[in-house]
């Protein structure tokens, strides 16, 4: 990405790279199954048709333990039946109400879609079994206000498996530890505006990927769920952490809003009209050849937001997406759901001690930090593509210093005029493709502005001081050069655009100049 920093490093004056949301699964594996639980039951001798009543002494366990545990945090505990409600929301507005800085917000329960398992008769055996199936059970979310993490949800579900989802905020976690090292920054939302110590502030989201993630979940998981423990009697089951979700975000933190205004929407049409599926599964790590009959639909989509306009490429669940965030941050961002198609240079699971070889990228945390790295190569990748956009100056831009008066050799000359007809015409004659290689003369000027017919010496003169004249005024702006050791004259680089800009917009119609605005 850095043929992007390098072509907009004046306008560039920091970039993080970092967790932005992580969801977090944790799974009890023995009983994820339902032949897991079947041989859960029979070691413990739970008769199958003591299962429901089984089950729902531990949802009720649960349950009372969640009521405990808030009315002694004098915590609330709030039932949505209205599935819209969003949840982060009502916990911002209970927290910010009472006063919550730290611990315990709120628990907030929503019957909603999960995984569990039910009784059923099987009618070839002649027997019942346990199946997993789709149901709906009551589930409860802990907003908690974590000293370092800052503001972390836990979900619990409370039917059998208790699966257990935790989300919390790489940039609020940095948040927290840039303020306990006294670094100044701003944040507005979930994105850092100004940082300012901003190679530290990197350090720190680097730092994040070090961390005992199965030590900090268990511990979250303790704080809200504390009956755990004791719930299945002389078992110990330990949930598997794993990562079911990550966003890994580039933020490039430009210096003012208008820079990035002029920027974006030349990257946001170079996105969605110029990379293709092949520029999506290399963006994704992947190669083009292996992918052609692989039956994977690649989708490129454009939606426009209150906060933004935002470009997303997505293959298999996983996506990269562009979009600008808070007028002065350019944010792409690479998201993981699915990470079986990469691939982690480690041994096999349970042979720790074994050979290594390129394997698929487990969900587990042990191969977070592989996600990251590969997150980031994506981010890079994509960056880099955009540093090929052409960020040409808009036509105010080029005509503004070619309007105003100016000085060459001691002598104040006058602005172009470039719509008057006079100016339109000088421009028109010295754009002509007869002059291109080998430039004009005063005489070829003469011709194309006054005309072929004979006219007296003297008018002659005067037609030709004229042209100087002009001449003048061309080279004062920088629209024309002299070749040496001739009389003739050739438009430099930014007169030819200049002028090639300026006969083109006075040769297009309202209608074409409205839709290439919008």
């Amino acid at each position: 990405m850095q043929s992007f920093l390098t072509r907009h490093r004046d306008e560039i004056k920091g970039l993080l790279s970092g967790f932005d949301r992580i969801r977090f699964r944790g799974t009890l594996r023995w009983l994820a199954t339902s032949h897991g639980l079947e041989s859960f039951l029979v070691k413990n001798r739970i008769l199958f048709k003591n299962f429901v009543p089984w089950a729902q002494a531990l949802t009720d366990r649960v349950k009372e333990a969640t009521t405990q545990l808030a009315t002694s945090l004098g915590r609330p505990i709030q039932y949505l039946q209205n599935s819209r409600i969003s949840k982060e929301d009502a916990a911002g507005t209970i927290a910010e109400a009472d006063g919550i800085s730290e611990g315990l917000v709120c628990v907030l329960t929503a019957v909603e879609p999960c995984r569990t398992f039910f009784v059923r008769r099987n009618r070839e055996r002649r027997q019942i079994e346990i199946r997993s199936q789709s149901g709906k059970c009551l589930h409860q979310y802990f907003y908690v206000k974590h000293r370092e993490l800052g503001t972390v949800s836990v979900r619990l579900q409370t039917w059998l498996p208790f699966t257990v989802h935790v989300c919390l905020n790489g940039r609020e976690w940095l948040a927290r530890q840039l303020a306990r090292q006294g670094l100044g920054f701003e944040q507005r939302d979930n994105c850092f505006v100004d940082v300012a110590d901003g190679d530290r502030a990197q350090e720190l989201l680097e730092g994040q990927l070090q961390t005992d993630w199965c030590g900090l979940l268990d511990g979250l998981l303790r704080e809200v769920h504390p009956v755990h423990r004791s719930l299945f009697g002389e078992e110990t089951l330990d949930y598997y952490w794993s990562a079911e979700q990550t966003e890994w975000a580039t933020d490039v933190l430009f210096r003012s809003r208008e820079s990035l205004a002029r920027l974006y929407p030349r990257l946001v049409r170079h996105a969605i009209t110029t990379f293709g599926s092949d520029d999506v599964l290399r963006f994704l790590g992947r190669r083009a050849q292996a992918w052609r009959f692989h039956g994977s639909e690649i989708r490129s989509t454009l939606k426009t937001r209150a906060e933004g306009v935002r470009v997303k490429h997505e293959l298999n669940g996983n996506s990269v997406k562009m979009y600008d965030k808070q007028q002065t941050v350019l944010r792409v961002e690479t998201t993981i759901n699915d990470p079986r198609d990469m691939r982690v240079y480690r041994p096999k699971e349970g042979d720790a001690q074994g050979s290594k070889a390129w394997r698929p990228l487990r969900k587990g945390v042990a191969d977070l930090f592989r996600r990251a790295e590969l997150s980031q190569k994506c981010n890079e990748r994509y960056l880099a593509a955009l540093g090929s956009v052409d960020v040409p100056t808009s036509l105010q831009e080029s005509l503004k210093p070619l309007c105003a008066p100016t000085t060459w050799r001691g002598r104040r000359v006058r602005g172009l005029q470039p719509f008057q007809s006079d100016d339109s015409a000088l421009l028109a004659s010295i754009a002509r493709g007869e002059f291109a290689l080998h430039g004009f003369r005063n005489r070829d000027l003469c011709s194309l502005l006054f005309g072929t017919e004979q006219v007296s010496e003297r008018e002659a003169r005067r037609r030709s001081s004229k042209v100087t004249r002009l001449l003048r005024l061309l080279r004062a702006h920088g629209i024309a050069r002299k070749i040496p050791n001739t009389h003739r004259y050739q438009l430099t680089e930014n007169g030819r655009s200049a002028v090639t800009a300026l006969l083109v917009a006075q040769q297009a119609s309202v209608e074409r100049l409205t839709q290439l605005a919008v």
